[in-house]
């Protein structure tokens, strides 16, 4: 049945008032990032006229940084509390970000992407525990499903507002815009500060206090989430233009729709689709459809080669609303298994660990794209296919012994949800 337009508009509603405190934070945090994505590299390249090789070392010593962060991050959101831990975080982030605008050269540089990308690994692992200390456990998936519609917005705002600022090419707009970005961020993570404090530690009775290191099940979940991230992002932003552009007769101006495609599928079917991912079953179940979602894509993508223009753009179109579905699939399920396998005492480094397996497979994908995708044509297709089929199958099995090495008394959730709508009322 089809859906109505005033059934999508519903979805895009904040479901309490916890969620509106957090969507109008994100949505400040997610302009803020989709600024930075678009006009970092080319600002301290051109403005500051570091050479594109230290730029690129520069990032990926930020990006292994971040990594390493996040499960320490976590654990001090266990200790000190999310919400406390996710505002200084996100504080610092911002005060990072404006020092972009006084930074010059290679080293300068160096220290302030470092940081900042260490404070963004942070801020992510404590508001993921925030949203589970936040919500009772049936409105978490819900809840990051509504999140996601609003990221993708805010990354679109301030992507036009990055093309806004890479047109004109001024050193000094870079440095006004990259100084607002800053005081947006720390906008962003001081709008925390009204939703409820969980004491840190808290947990179920007779919990045990683990070591997400030392959970093996926990950690091979990550690991096979990690897989399906191979599929997601960096395969449509970096593999699927090169594959266009040399691989294909379709125009390479599709590439543009096909993301306007990603973005609004998401913004508008994101809550729709996680609906029955809101536990370990129903995550594992959305897991293995991703999985088999993104194999189909793969095999769209690798019939568009040597087709006439018409026919690849319509192999390249019909992949990338399956990509996206699978996309979609994948987020819920990646948010139910994370909250629902965390113990209650934990979930700031359990969320970290989730964090970085999930970094770690989108630092891989660009140049295991490159190289078997775009290197070896369609079996390159074929094998990310196999891989990604198989992590999705995989999933339900080590989700379920995940599960039976969990506490299995009812996790108290709802309290803090009615102290916030009670004592602590929501922006407008």
């Amino acid at each position: 049945m089809a859906l109505s337009l005033s059934t999508l508009l519903r979805d895009l509603k904040p479901p309490s008032p916890v969620v509106r405190v957090l969507a109008i934070s994100n949505l400040a945090r997610t302009v803020a990032n989709g600024f930075l994505l678009s006009v970092t590299v080319l600002y301290f390249m051109s403005a500051i006229g570091i050479p594109a090789a230290s730029v690129g070392l520069g990032m990926t010593v930020a990006a292994v940084l971040a990594m390493l962060v996040s499960i320490p991050a976590g654990r001090l959101s266990d200790r000190f509390g999310s919400r406390t831990t996710s505002v200084v975080f996100g504080s610092a982030q911002g005060v990072i970000v404006c020092c972009y605008a006084l930074t010059g050269g290679f080293s300068g540089f160096l220290v302030v992407v470092a940081l900042a990308s260490m404070a963004d690994a942070g801020g992510a692992a404590a508001r993921g525990a925030l949203i589970a200390e936040a919500l009772p456990p049936a409105e978490r998936v819900p809840a990051r499903a509504y999140l996601q519609s609003v990221i993708n917005v805010g990354l679109s705002l301030g992507t036009l507002l990055g093309g806004t600022a890479l047109a004109a090419d001024s050193a000094a707009l870079y440095r006004v815009l990259l100084a607002a970005t800053g005081v947006l961020f720390v906008a962003a993570g001081l709008m925390c500060l009204p939703l409820p404090q969980t004491p840190a530690g808290a947990g179920k009775p007779g919990e045990e206090r683990r070591n997400v290191l030392r959970d093996i099940p926990f950690v091979v979940v990550a690991v096979l989430n990690a897989v399906l991230v191979l599929g997601t992002d960096a395969l449509l932003t970096v593999a699927l233009p090169l594959w266009i552009a040399e691989r294909t007769d379709a125009p390479v101006s599709i590439f543009a729709g096909l993301i306007f495609v990603n973005t609004a599928m998401c913004v508008l079917f994101q809550v729709r689709m996680s609906r029955g991912a809101e536990d370990v079953p129903g995550g594992a179940r959305a897991m293995r459809r991703a999985g088999i979602l993104l194999a189909v894509c793969c095999a769209c993508f690798a019939l568009s080669a040597g087709q006439p223009a018409w026919v690849a753009a319509v192999c390249l179109v019909v992949g990338a609303m399956v990509h996206v579905c699978g996309e979609m699939l994948h987020s819920a399920g990646s948010w139910a298994l994370s909250y629902e396998l965390s113990p209650s005492n934990a979930h700031g480094q359990y969320q970290g660990m989730f964090n970085l397996a999930q970094r770690v497979g989108g630092a891989v994908t660009p140049a295991l794209t490159t190289i078997v995708i775009i290197g070896w044509g369609w079996p390159g297709w074929a094998l990310f296919g196999a891989v990604l089929l198989a992590g999705g199958l995989a999933t339900p099995a080590v989700a379920r012994w995940a599960e039976s090495t969990r506490v299995t008394e009812p996790e108290p959730g709802p309290q803090p949800v009615k102290e916030a709508s009670q004592s602590t009322p929501a922006p407008a």
